[in-house]
């Protein structure tokens, strides 16, 4: 995810980190080229017919509206899953808490906490197709070779509580309070792999795309006279908006992956970790920092 203050002018129109520029850069070349030649053809051999102006305006209006659904909806699906990990990252400090509380055992205790670090870092790395994520690894063990690595630690964290109520060193309240805690966990992580496993409808990409190809294709028809030579910087601005705001939605759809507009994962289970070093008498690492503005 991109961090940064509010930019200042030279860098509102220079920056190119985070921006979408270098997605869409090549194919508004191509575009503004098309354009160039389309105005040629119609100074020199009068072969490009005219189009008025006001099916362009109802069919930029008709295509802005798609494009902003669209967005909302890409929109939604970020602060979805921003909130769903926002959620985990109050579980995991919320149940170090109530471990300390009805957990006597001071090894059990940091174990129990260890396991639901593992899980945190394996739905991590689940999220992002990352099989070798070598800090869940570290956490994890054999565990992140598990059909469905997060889950395992979850399974290791009920067995183990089992365990100690059987024994009683862990009362019914207690039992009752922390399994309520891993199962508000597991529908954190499960509204997390819908959201992973649920693109938005393809018909909405194919759609988008098409019909903003076909608007920019056809818009010098209705420039090449009017404006003329300056057709290409039109065409270039209309394809950067257009094209732009598709490729930004195309981003915000997928709020797990490593793009510079996804979210910050790696930083929130640092923030986990950071929390969670008392409750294990360890030194707290320090907070990921963004790097060239890039925060992972």
């Amino acid at each position: 995810m991109i961090v940064r203050d509010k930019p200042s002018w030279r860098e509102l129109a220079f920056a190119v980190r985070g921006s979408i520029v270098p997605a869409v850069a090549p194919r508004i070349v191509l575009l503004m080229l098309f354009a160039a030649a389309t105005v040629w053809l119609h100074d020199n051999f009068a072969a490009v017919p005219e189009i008025e102006g006001m099916g362009f305006t109802v069919f930029g209006i008709a295509l802005s509206l798609f494009l902003g659904f669209r967005n909302n909806a890409a929109y939604d699906r970020w602060w979805e899953a921003r909130k769903l990990w926002g959620g985990l990252l109050a579980d995991l400090r919320s149940f170090a808490r109530e471990v300390q509380l009805f957990v006597a055992d001071e090894a059990l205790q940091k174990r129990l906490i260890l396991l639901s670090l593992a899980f945190l870092h394996l739905h991590r790395a689940n999220l992002r197709k990352l099989p070798a994520d070598p800090r869940a690894r570290k956490l994890a063990g054999e565990m992140a070779d598990a059909p469905h690595p997060p889950c395992a630690p979850l399974d290791r964290i009920t067995g183990l509580l089992g365990q100690a109520f059987q024994a009683g060193a862990l009362d019914g309240f207690g039992a009752k309070a922390l399994s309520e805690r891993l199962a508000n966990m597991t529908l954190q992580q499960a509204g997390c792999e819908r959201i992973a496993t649920t693109p938005l409808p393809y018909v909405y990409s194919l759609l988008i795309y098409r019909t903003t190809y076909l608007y920019c294709l056809l818009l010098p028809l209705a420039l090449a006279g009017p404006v003329g030579w300056m057709t290409p910087l039109f065409v270039g601005i209309v394809a950067y908006v257009f094209l732009g705001l598709a490729e930004v939605t195309e981003d915000l759809s997928h709020p797990f992956g490593t793009t510079p507009n996804a979210l910050p994962l790696d930083a929130i289970c640092r923030a986990a970790e950071i929390s969670l070093a008392p409750h294990l008498g360890e030194e707290p690492p320090e907070p990921l920092r963004a790097e060239d503005y890039y925060l992972s």
